[in-house]
């Protein structure tokens, strides 16, 4: 059985350069978005980035362990066919935006923060939709980063 994404991306370095990259690939579903809903996602993203240098990197950081445990089984079952982890992800975007939508729900009642529930409760009604619009940018990380045997 192939190391678990846990297990791979457990190494200081390695982490550092997923962290990096899910940063860019999280500035690019940003920007990619237009409309009404995309202004208020922009706007969002722009309160939470204004918070504090680094604050962004350091929540998703605590939420790295979590969000990867979302991605393990189709990890696993894509190495096993030898396929694109990420043609996987592609495939469950569904069920893994839920899960990592569950993730963030929780964390967001935890943070005692107001104004970002407010903000995360303005924006979560269409989350689902946004998070599986971002499959094919998360699954193109988890290439390449994961290892495929």
């Amino acid at each position: 059985m192939t190391a678990s994404l846990r297990e791979q991306f457990s190494d200081s370095t390695l982490r550092a350069r997923v962290l990096d990259d899910a940063l860019q690939v999280l500035d690019a579903e940003v920007a990619s978005k237009s409309g009404l809903s995309g202004m208020a996602i922009k706007a969002t993203f722009g309160i939470v980035k204004g918070i504090g240098a680094g604050f962004l990197r350091t929540v998703l950081d605590k939420l790295f362990d979590d969000f990867i445990g979302c991605f393990e089984e189709p990890y696993q079952r894509a190495v096993q066919a030898g396929k694109s982890p990420g043609a996987f992800v592609a495939e469950e975007k569904t069920t893994i935006a839920g899960r990592l939508l569950g993730i963030t729900d929780e964390r967001v009642r935890r943070a005692g923060s107001g104004a970002i529930l407010k903000a995360y409760e303005k924006l979560r009604p269409a989350a689902q939709k946004h998070v599986e619009d971002a499959a094919p940018r998360l699954g193109g990380l988890l290439d390449r980063h994961a290892k495929r045997s």
